[in-house]
């Protein structure tokens, strides 16, 4: 078992509440429950020695691993390739269908002999609440029972058990077609145990979960060019989630660095107001109308929790059932991926002041049109004193959509996000019919599109920069002709998109901005970041230049692990870096492949 295998070196199965990670060496190294946000269970992936882990690999000393996924599902198959035989690790969790929150949940590790003989070794090696908390072992023949505070969990497996101090291992040897399974269940004190596990139940829940994807899946309209690549973008959003409220998380994990012994490694598991209102767009791009419109609901009761209040309408960020308390703090006993310390959970910037999550959010809720999303007439009032405040606030400096930790500045971006906030909002009053004071909004829009034109254009770069009085590029700027701020060929846009391709491009990745020229309050360097270099194909796309486009995109794909899946950024190598695999990532993609795919088809007459 490597000690840190590649971030890029896993796959992601879920229920939709909670995900886990497995490498490609059959290693559970990330799995947090009932929760996303919950505490770790297991965590080798941030402290080998005290994270925990729940390993079944063959034991054969000639041994190549691969893994793919179940064509169309997040059923993740792990396959052991030995002189001797080849076998495989099929790992599934059953889907929340009730959207009911629940305590109780189930990871099941079909193992299976392809050809000729295999034995396996399962070795369980829970690390409760970050490995801070010690638990109790009972072992029963094939079952065992793990004790901890405020958690119960229970191994059941159809082969035999036995204590290795307070952990579990066994092995199983199996010939050409048989098949062996075990199952790990979590739930709260004092939870009742599973039933006995039969080869028959795991292989029933298996059928059980390959339909759910499948019937899932059959809801996508898209019919473009990258249909293996999208399906799974679309699935990694579903699976990351949290189905009871429909709230998006950034990522399935939390302190995997940015760069490796760096400080940059933050805590992913809540949900951004950017990511889940971009992912709205993306959804019904494809035809998922539920996923979006649950988000929507989530969107607008955060904005109903504040009405009347003197704070501001929204946060950064929160988590996925809606509370605002994210406190940040360090596990000062992980040691970090490959020693990349702190480890942090929680996350400070939702204190930040971030402008651009307006624009952001109401992106979102004029999406609603496309679905008759109408809002109730409480509803539009908050809506309406959303924007109302915001026409009185927008002229601040704030920590922008990168939430630098260097001071607040006038960021480019954020301004050109109060931008769209008030044009969308002014869209939906008249597409409604809905009372508003439109000439406040409109005075608001008109006065942030003349200081962004006048302020945040460098005549030294000849482009639109990442704040007012500076000279440096930002890669949050291709939104610019999405949101319609710009049109995506006019003059000032190509510049500008000429001027990050001399800065900002490398190999057709696309760093967020230059660190050393625009000094953020952190130490070290980062990878080109993923998200935006798909931003780059759309703004590409957009912009007619069809051919650097594809190339770009189709470049893009050699940087996808083995099953399809990216972390946040790429680092010099060409390796995976940061919390893995992120949604906003995801999302980027599919909204790059929908817009790639309609200029093609327009230039083909389509």
């Amino acid at each position: 078992m490597d000690r840190y295998p590649p971030i890029a070196d896993h796959g992601l199965v879920g229920d939709l509440q909670t995900a886990a990670l497995v490498s490609s060496q059959g290693v559970v190294d990330w799995f947090a429950a009932p929760r996303f946000d919950s505490p770790s269970i297991f965590a080798a992936l941030l402290d080998h020695d005290g994270g925990g882990y729940f390993r079944i690999a063959s034991e054969h000393p000639d041994l190549t691993c691969k893994q793919l996924y179940y064509p169309d599902t997040a059923i993740l198959v792990t396959r052991f390739m030995s002189p001797d035989g080849v076998g495989e690790v099929v790992d599934f969790m059953p889907p929340d269908r009730t959207r009911t929150p629940t305590d109780r949940h189930q990871l099941f590790r079909l193992v299976r002999a392809v050809r000729g003989t295999v034995e396996f070794a399962l070795e369980c090696r829970p690390r409760f609440d970050y490995g801070r908390a010690e638990h109790r072992l009972d072992v029963d023949g094939s079952g065992a029972r793990f004790h901890a505070p405020g958690t119960d969990a229970f191994l059941h497996a159809t082969f035999p058990l036995e204590a290795d101090g307070h952990d579990v291992r066994g092995t199983v040897r199996l010939e050409a077609g048989q098949s062996a399974g075990a199952v790990f269940t979590v739930c709260a004190p004092g939870g009742s145990p599973p039933d006995p596990l039969t080869i028959g139940a795991v292989h029933t829940q298996l059928a059980e979960v390959t339909r759910f994807w499948h019937a899932w899946l059959r809801q996508s309209r898209y019919r473009g060019r990258w249909p293996e690549l999208v399906h799974r973008s679309v699935i990694t959003l579903k699976l990351l989630t949290y189905a009871p409220t429909g709230a998006l998380v950034a990522a399935a994990t939390m302190g995997l660095p940015e760069q490796v012994g760096g400080e940059r490694n933050w805590d992913y598991r809540f949900t951004w107001i950017r990511d889940g209102s971009l992912s709205v767009r993306a959804m019904l791009d494809l035809g998922f109308v539920d996923e979006a419109t649950a988000f929507l609901h989530w969107l607008v009761e955060r904005l109903h929790e504040r009405e009347g209040k003197e704070d501001e309408p929204l946060q950064t960020m929160y988590r996925i059932d809606g509370s605002p308390d994210l406190p940040e703090e360090n596990l000062e006993h992980f040691e970090g991926y490959r020693g990349s310390a702190p480890v942090r959970i929680g996350n400070g910037a939702a204190d930040q002041l971030q402008l651009d999550i307006y624009g952001e959010a109401v992106y979102a809720l004029a999406q609603g049109r496309e679905i008759e999303q109408q809002a109730t007439y409480a509803g539009w009032r908050t809506f309406c004193g959303t924007l109302d405040w915001l026409a009185d606030h927008w002229d601040r400096p704030d920590e922008g959509i990168w939430e630098t930790r260097g001071g607040r500045q006038d960021f480019t971006y954020s301004r050109v996000m109060c931008w769209a906030a008030f044009d969308h909002g002014l869209a939906l009053a008249e597409h409604w019919r809905k009372p508003a004071d439109i000439d406040k909004w409109r005075a608001a829009r008109d006065a942030v599109f003349k200081q962004v034109m006048e302020r945040g254009w460098s005549e030294k770069e000849g482009a639109f920069i990442q704040h007012y009085g500076s000279d440096v590029l930002d890669a949050s700027l291709l939104l610019m002709p999405r949101v319609g701020f710009l049109g995506s060929r006019d003059p000032l846009w190509l510049s500008t998109l000429d001027a990050m391709d001399r800065k900002l491009v490398s190999d057709s990745l696309v760093y967020r901005y230059d660190p050393a020229a625009s000094p953020d309050g952190l130490r070290g360097s980062e990878g080109t970041f993923s998200l935006c270099t798909f931003l780059y194909v759309d703004a590409l796309a957009r912009a007619g230049r069809l051919e650097q486009a594809r190339y770009t995109f189709e470049k893009m794909q050699t940087y996808a692990n083995h099953v399809g899946l990216f972390s946040e950024e790429i680092g010099p190598s060409g390796e995976q870096l940061g919390n893995f695999p992120q949604a906003f990532t995801h999302l980027a993609l599919i909204m790059a492949a929908s817009t790639l795919d309609d200029a093609l088809d327009a230039e083909h007459g389509r």
